[in-house]
C-alpha cells in the first residue's frame, strides 16, 4: 500500500508539470441551474468527512492554514464544482462548523441608500439555505465601495457572531439564526466613519466577543469626512463584551480602527489579545483589559491602513503595511515588545509590503503578497527570523493565501487560481486554474477575489464579486 502511495505521488507531481491555465471541462461536473443530493456529491465518502472546521477569519488558529488532509489530493485534477451562492454587496467570505457555512452580504440598498445586511447559514455539502435573518443598515463608502459586510462571522459552540461594516454587532443561535443580543458599537462608543467602514472580524476568547471599536469623543463627529487625522481616540480601541448577554466587560486603547482583525496569542503564559490598530500595534490581557504594551507602527500618510492581522510564532510577532515602513517581527513579553528585525530597505526593496492579505508562516518561511497596487505587488517568499527575501513572483499582481498541508492556494484578484508546492528556494506551481472564465455549471468569478480560499475537509470556498463556489478536491487513494 505504501508503494502505491509513493507511486501515486510521483504521477500526481509528473502530470501537474503539463497544467494549461484552465483544466478545461474538468469543472463541469453538475448540470445546469441544479444542486446535487448529499448522496450525489458523495457526502458519505470517507474524503468528505470534515475533520475540522474553519470557525473565524483565517481559521481556527488564526493563520491561514490547514496541517494535514491535502496528502493525497490530486492536485493534477482539477477540483470538481459543488454549487455556487449568489451574493449581495460585501467582501467577506463565510466560515464554516459543523457542516455548515455562514455567509454574510447586503441587499436590498445600493451604495448610497440603505438595505439590508444580511447572514445566511447553508448545508455545506449541498449548498442548500437552512436559514437566513437580515437587518436594515444606513451606509455610504467614502470611497464608493460596495456597502456590505467586508468580516466574517465567528462561529462559538451554539452561537454564531457577525459584525457589520456599520459596526452593528449581533450574537445568534447557530440553528435557527435567533438574535441573542446585539450592540451598534458605532453609536455606543461614537465611531467617526473610518474610510472603508468596519472591517475586523470578532473575535470569541475567555467567554468574551472582543471587537475593534475605536471610538470618538462628541465634538469630533463635526469633523469633515475622510479627515481622520483630526480625529482622537476615546479609549475604545477595543471593546469585550460577554457572550451570553453582550454586557461591556472591559474597553481599552487609545486608538482609532484599522482594517485589521484581533487574534490572541500567549504571552508569558497568560492569554494575550493583540489587535494591529490605526496607528500601531497593542497587546491586551484577555479576561482583565488591561493594556501589556503598545508598539506604533503605522505609515504617516493619512490614506495608510494597518489590514494583516499579525503572525505569531511563540513569543514572536510579525507585522507588515504596504505604505511606507513595510515589515518588523517583535520579541515580546508581559511588558514590552523588542524590535528583532525592521525594514529599512527602499519601498520596493523592503522584505514584506502586507495590503490586505495575511501572509502564512510555515517554519522560518512566510508566503504572501507584497505591495499596495497590481503593478506593485508580488506573490514572494521571505526568511521570517531575518527579513531576506528569498524568491519574488515576477508577475505584478494582488494575492492571497492559504496553506494545505505543504501545498499554498494562492488566489488573485482577478480570478487566477494558483497550487503551489510548499518551497523556500523557488515558487514551485503545480497547477493552474483559471476561475475568471466560466466551465459548465461553474460561472466565472470577477474581480475582486480579496479572500483567501477556506478548506474544510476535501472542500474549498471561493469567492469573487457577486458569487461564492464550493469545489471538491479530488483524492488520489
Amino acid at each position: 500500500m505504501e508503494i502505491m502511495k509513493k507511486i501515486l505521488r510521483i504521477i500526481s507531481c509528473v502530470s501537474a508539470l503539463s497544467i494549461s491555465w484552465m483544466a478545461a471541462g474538468a469543472m463541469g461536473q453538475v448540470r445546469s441551474g441544479e444542486r446535487l443530493s448529499r448522496a450525489e456529491v458523495g457526502a458519505d465518502s470517507p474524503s468528505s468527512v470534515h475533520t475540522a472546521d474553519w470557525p473565524r477569519f483565517l481559521g481556527e488558529n488564526f493563520d491561514g492554514s490547514i496541517d494535514a488532509g491535502g496528502e493525497s489530493i490530486l492536485w493534477s485534477s482539477a477540483p470538481e464544482f459543488q454549487w455556487q451562492l449568489d451574493l449581495g454587496d460585501g467582501y467577506g467570505i463565510a466560515s464554516v462548523a459543523g457542516g455548515r457555512a455562514y455567509q454574510c452580504d447586503s441587499v436590498g440598498g445600493s451604495r448610497f441608500a440603505a438595505g439590508n445586511e444580511r447572514l445566511r447559514c447553508l448545508d455545506l455539502v449541498t449548498g442548500d439555505l437552512i436559514w437566513e435573518v437580515a437587518e436594515p443598515i444606513q451606509y455610504q463608502d467614502l470611497y464608493g465601495y460596495e456597502a456590505g459586510p467586508r468580516s466574517s462571522p465567528v462561529i462559538s459552540g451554539d452561537k454564531v457572531i457577525t459584525y457589520g461594516v456599520t459596526g452593528l454587532l449581533i450574537c445568534r443561535h447557530v440553528e435557527d439564526g435567533k438574535k441573542l443580543w446585539q450592540v451598534d458599537a458605532n453609536q455606543a462608543y461614537g465611531v467617526v466613519q473610518n474610510f472603508f467602514g468596519v472591517s475586523a472580524a470578532p473575535l470569541v476568547t475567555e467567554g468574551l466577543v472582543v471587537v475593534m471599536v475605536g471610538g470618538s469623543p462628541p465634538e469630533d463627529h463635526n469633523i469633515p469626512p475622510g479627515q481622520l487625522d483630526r480625529v482622537v481616540p476615546n479609549g475604545s480601541a477595543l471593546v469585550a463584551f460577554d457572550l451570553q448577554t453582550g454586557e461591556q466587560k472591559w474597553k481599552i486603547g487609545d486608538d482609532l480602527a484599522s482594517y485589521s482583525s484581533p487574534r490572541t496569542m500567549q504571552i508569558g503564559g497568560s492569554n494575550a489579545v493583540l489587535v494591529l490598530a490605526r496607528n500601531g500595534l497593542i497587546a491586551v490581557d484577555a479576561k482583565t483589559g488591561k493594556k501589556l504594551w503598545r508598539f506604533d507602527h503605522r505609515a504617516s500618510i493619512l490614506e495608510s491602513v494597518n489590514a494583516m492581522m499579525p503572525v505569531v510564532k511563540g513569543n514572536q510577532v510579525f507585522i507588515s503595511e504596504c505604505y511606507q515602513i513595510g515589515s518588523a517581527l517583535l520579541e515580546v513579553d508581559q511588558e514590552s515588545a523588542k524590535v528583532l528585525w525592521s525594514d529599512d530597505r527602499r519601498s520596493r526593496e523592503k522584505s514584506m509590503r502586507s495590503h490586505w492579505s495575511t501572509p502564512v508562516l510555515i517554519g522560518d518561511y512566510l508566503y504572501g503578497c507584497s505591495g499596495r497596487n497590481a503593478p506593485d505587488s508580488d506573490f514572494r517568499c521571505i526568511r521570517f527570523s531575518t527579513g531576506e527575501p528569498q524568491w519574488v513572483d515576477p508577475r505584478r499582481t494582488r494575492t492571497s493565501v492559504t496553506r494545505w498541508g505543504d501545498h499554498l492556494l494562492v488566489m488573485e484578484e482577478r480570478g487566477r487560481f494558483e497550487v503551489m508546492k510548499v518551497n523556500p528556494k523557488e515558487m514551485e506551481v503545480v497547477a493552474r486554474y483559471d476561475l475568471s472564465v466560466p466551465d459548465g455549471a461553474r460561472p466565472a468569478l470577477k474581480f475582486p477575489c480579496w479572500s483567501a480560499p477556506i478548506i474544510v475537509g476535501d472542500r474549498m470556498l471561493l469567492r469573487g464579486d457577486q458569487k461564492m463556489i464550493c469545489l471538491r478536491w479530488k483524492s488520489g487513494y
